[in-house]
């Protein structure tokens, strides 16, 4: 079976693709928000929305989800990113996934999410 790829980046960042179906296989790159004047719960929404289109795009949905992980720049900003989450994600499918602190590429984005479904 053919690798899809979905939009293709060419700069002036990374050159990656977004998405990649292989098989009954989707992954996501690392979102982030588009509009990083929004404060963590705007960026988290903003990031599962692209997450809910690419997954329609590749033929599946959250409630398909294997695999989630989380990068906040603040474990203050925990609670308030994952209401957000917690209010988005399929209760009773829900991803084995991880969080944790790190410095992003850019200081105004609060949240990198990067997840892993089957179709």
């Amino acid at each position: 079976m053919a690798i899809q790829r979905h939009e293709i980046t060419s700069g002036p960042g990374p050159r990656m693709s977004r998405c990649v179906v292989n098989g009954d296989m989707v992954y996501l790159c690392g979102l982030t928000a588009s509009d990083t004047s929004a404060d963590i719960k705007g960026q988290t929404q903003q990031i599962l929305d692209k997450i809910d289109g690419y997954l329609k795009t590749a033929g599946t949905d959250k409630s398909k989800l294997l695999t989630a992980q989380l990068w906040i720049t603040d474990m203050k900003n925990f609670a308030d990113m994952n209401s957000v989450w917690n209010a988005w994600v399929d209760p009773e499918n829900p991803p084995a996934r991880a969080c944790v602190t790190a410095n992003m590429a850019r200081p105004e984005v609060l949240v990198e999410i990067m997840v892993t479904a089957a179709k």
